[in-house]
């Protein structure tokens, strides 16, 4: 056996030890730790025999509504009234901003200010919907160079802190996002119950586009799909901020000079990406049928995308969405595959949004990438520069174009003891296909059936299965969307 010379470091006068002879001198001692820790590992097993039982998550099957079907338990126990919302807004676009803002904010729960930089009018009705406004300090005395931005940047990126000074009690979170920014509140907490507030913790995501990505930064929280600090860390962000701000005169937004200040207290982004900043233009159904399997916490950009139902304004377009979340906010958006073997149909279901069904077999690993509804932030880079994959709306061929069917109503069956979502069909063209094939277009509404699963963050990540349920009328499929049973596959 070769051995190899290895000199301690004690003393040069000490003779050169070999790798041979070090093990056989240290082998009785190697033994009979072994041999103690075996024993004493023996001991604790005939102490505390290994468990068999196997976790059986709680289903809540109660009527929904907004104060009992989202209850969140975590080892943290936050809750809402923990969580003050810093929205950043612009007194120019009060009058249409304002309007989403009124969707998800629930006076009596949600808690936090508006930040404007000049006084605007309230009317009577509308100061119980909003949150309290405040008017920023002024930062003329911050420099600020960059010939792309507005200065603008400066007074946003410091509203969190001022929201600290206002003193406000038992505060855990502060959540940031602009007056654009529609939040599912229940996930905000569940994604904040994650972590420990008594941490250092900066929680947001990065953008859909690469490239908008690579000119800011990929460690930088989007500030419009909004992002969380834990109080401890704002704390400690107010004293050095402005200084902070200072050192970082010629970066463009009010995120980024956020992020800075972040690197130089050492703290990282820590990435959610149910946060989602929507840097695309267009339809984005693509986008929320391909939600990745985390909670969703959060949508942007509300003027520069379409409408996310046909049909709808904006405003009323979210507000259908968020009635979806009622029921079931946890799964809301997020995305079950099956099919339908006699017809060869492959069925894509983003609960509580839309019904997608597509002739032929396509595989789960190609339907669960996002569909390419949408067009890039940078129009000229739309096919190579997202941060994620994307597949042609057609597929392999365009007898494979998707028949869509979007929420129509939600509704708590007590009978069944489970929701019922009703998806109406888009009647839009289809390219003519000579496939022998039964077409989807002779279906008009699918009825999705579910339990409400208000825990389904407190298991591992998975999606629900999906099955095709036998249907009598003519032109509606049924389908059941729940926990995969044991050994449970999708496959054809």
């Amino acid at each position: 056996m070769k051995t190899t010379t290895i000199m301690t470091s004690s003393s040069p006068h000490r003779p050169p030890i070999t790798v041979t002879t070090a093990l056989r001198s240290s082998l009785p001692f190697l033994f009979f730790s072994s041999l103690l820790l075996y024993l004493l590992y023996s001991s604790k097993l005939l102490i505390y025999p290994p468990s068999n039982h196997q976790y059986n998550p709680k289903i809540n099957y109660q009527h929904p509504n907004l104060t009992t079907t989202n209850r969140i338990i975590t080892g943290y126990n936050t809750e809402l009234k923990h969580i003050a919302f810093c929205i950043a807004a612009s007194s120019k676009l009060w009058d249409s901003r304002k309007e989403y803002i009124k969707l998800w904010w629930r006076p009596g729960e949600t808690r936090g200010t508006v930040w404007l930089d000049n006084k605007v009018k309230i009317k009577n009705n509308e100061s119980e919907t909003l949150p309290d406004i405040q008017i920023s300090q002024k930062t003329s005395r911050l420099p600020y160079t960059n010939r792309q931005g507005h200065r603008s940047a400066i007074r946003i990126s410091r509203i969190v802190s001022e929201a600290l000074r206002l003193g406000l009690e038992g505060v855990r979170w502060f959540v940031m996002g602009d007056d654009d920014t529609v939040f599912v509140v229940e996930n905000v907490v569940r994604v904040l119950n994650k972590y420990n507030h008594n941490q250092f913790y900066y929680i947001g995501s990065s953008s859909e586009s690469h490239f908008q990505n690579i000119f800011l930064s990929y460690s930088m929280a989007y500030g419009g799909a909004g992002f969380a600090i834990s109080y401890p860390l704002v704390k400690e962000l107010a004293k050095m901020q402005d200084r902070c701000i200072k050192r970082y005169p010629g970066l463009y937004g009010s995120d980024d000079r956020m992020q800075a200040c972040m690197s130089e207290l050492n703290v990282p982004l820590t990435k959610e990406p149910g946060f989602h900043q929507t840097d695309v233009y267009g339809n984005i159904l693509g986008l929320l049928s391909g939600h990745p399997v985390t909670p969703f916490v959060s949508l942007h950009h509300f003027d520069v995308i379409d409408p996310i139902f046909p049909g709808m304004t904006r405003v009323e377009s979210v507000k259908h969405l968020l009635e979806s979340a009622k029921y079931d906010s946890a799964s809301v958006s997020q995305q079950s595959i099956c099919y339908d073997p006699k017809r060869k149909w492959s069925i894509l279901v983003s609960w509580g949004f839309a019904v997608q069904i597509m002739r032929g077999i396509l595989s789960p690993r190609e339907l669960e990438i996002p569909s390419h509804t949408f067009i890039n932030w940078y129009k000229v880079l739309d096919f190579s520069a997202y941060t994620f994959n994307t597949r042609p709306v057609t597929g392999h061929d365009p007898c494979q174009t998707p028949f869509v069917f979007y929420i129509n109503s939600t509704r708590y069956d007590e009978s069944r003891r489970m929701t019922v979502g009703v998806y109406g069909v888009h009647r839009q063209r289809h390219p003519r296909c000579r496939w022998k094939m039964e077409s989807p277009e002779k279906i008009h509404t699918v009825v999705v059936l579910k339990h409400e699963d208000p825990d389904r963050w407190l298991r591992a990540p998975r999606k629900d299965c999906c099955r095709v349920l036998p249907s009598r009328k003519e032109g509606v499929m049924y389908l059941w969307v729940g926990h995969c049973g044991e050994n449970e596959v999708i496959e054809v």
